[in-house]
């Protein structure tokens, strides 16, 4: 079974050696060419994008990102997204890919498991990549990220940062993808609690009472995070994180009429990159490195070893990972950022375990 390659190690950031992921930049979509810019035989890779376009500021453009990175190391390679305006698109937009002859299908999110697995099985001789999902079609390679690690340490930091004892969390919709986040950032406060002897509560979300958490049921009402965010915050809530997307943007304006006494967590990029008019309100960023991982995928196809089976990324292979806590390095106590390098090393050698159901295992 191939796999991705390992990515190259990244610098460490601050007093703490902990994982960036770079967030996307605006697409160049080159669709149409019949070659490759390098003049050899073009290789086709698609992209059929989730809701809230490609410039998203989250999961999309990361993933879109990883297209253009591919491009621009292989010349030959030919790269398009069509995007979703709904989940009823998934299905024909990524059939529209196999008739344009794409020589791999990517498709961006959890919410196109269904689709794909019905298009793939279809298709069986057409290559396909499916990002934060499973899949048990041979043609399909799965590209999934075990964010709980990563939100674990996001928790701990939150509960080490708080001044009110109270932070929270809530997310786009209660999907795996996006409560994994929720429950490793649970548990991350609540190892603080029981390592330091606090008593940090946590708003919007309890893993052992997943139906009672708060969810905006998008990942684009900027209006309902924004909403979510404030009630949060009149509870207590001094550091908040949200795992909704664009939606997610709604706790930036919230955190900025708050005038100092509301700070937040990111998620999917470092959110001082992909939404750095709210960056002095992050004290960090939970991140996957979509980026990478899309790039090494696309690189490995259109070589003709495209990898077969799953990814899986860890805090162990830089798959996931806390970013740099940017204009609060300052802010953060170097015993909080020491005592998070030996969290991080607890996770990556089992001492200290993820309970999320959501958890996924590395391949």
């Amino acid at each position: 079974m191939k796999t991705l390659h390992r990515f190259a190690p990244v610098a460490a950031v601050g007093a703490a050696a902990l994982l960036l992921a770079s967030c996307g930049s605006r697409p160049d979509d080159t669709a149409g060419s019949a070659e490759g810019s390098g003049g050899g035989d073009a290789f086709k890779a698609c992209m059929v994008l989730d809701t809230g376009g490609v410039d998203d500021r989250s999961f999309n453009q990361s993933s879109y990102a990883g297209m253009e990175a591919a491009k621009e190391e292989n010349p030959d390679i030919e790269i398009s997204y069509v995007p979703s305006a709904d989940d009823t698109q998934y299905t024909p937009n990524l059939q529209a890919q196999v008739q344009a002859g794409c020589d791999t299908i990517i498709g961006v999110g959890g919410l196109m498991a269904d689709s794909m697995k019905e298009v793939a099985s279809a298709n069986p001789d057409q290559s396909f990549a499916e990002i934060d999902s499973s899949s048990e079609e041979a043609n399909v390679y799965a590209l999934q990220y075990n964010t709980a690690e990563a939100a674990f340490l996001g928790g701990y930091l939150a509960a080490g940062m708080t001044k009110t004892g109270v932070v929270g969390t809530w997310g786009g919709l209660p999907i795996p993808p996006v409560t994994i986040f929720m429950d490793g950032f649970w548990e991350g406060v609540q190892h603080h609690n029981q390592q330091k002897g606090t008593n940090v509560r946590v708003l919007g979300w309890d893993e052992n009472n997943p139906g009672g958490g708060t969810f905006a049921n998008s990942f684009q009402d900027q209006a309902a995070g924004r909403s979510i965010t404030e009630t949060l915050a009149g509870q207590g809530a001094d550091v908040i994180m949200p795992v909704a997307g664009q939606a997610g943007l709604g706790a930036g304006a919230a955190a900025e009429a708050a005038g100092g006494s509301l700070n937040l967590v990111w998620v999917d990029t470092d959110g001082c990159e992909s939404a750095e008019q709210y960056c002095k309100y992050f004290i960090s960023s939970v991140t996957k490195n979509l980026t990478d991982s899309v790039k090494e995928y696309v690189l490995a196809a259109a070589d003709g070893e495209a990898p077969t089976g799953s990814y899986v990324g860890t805090l162990e292979n830089e798959g996931v990972g806390l970013a740099a806590f940017n204009q609060f390095d300052a802010q953060v106590p170097a015993e909080l950022k020491s005592e998070l390098e030996a969290v991080r090393a607890g996770i990556v050698d089992g001492s200290i375990q993820i309970t999320s159901p959501s958890a996924i295992a590395a391949s």
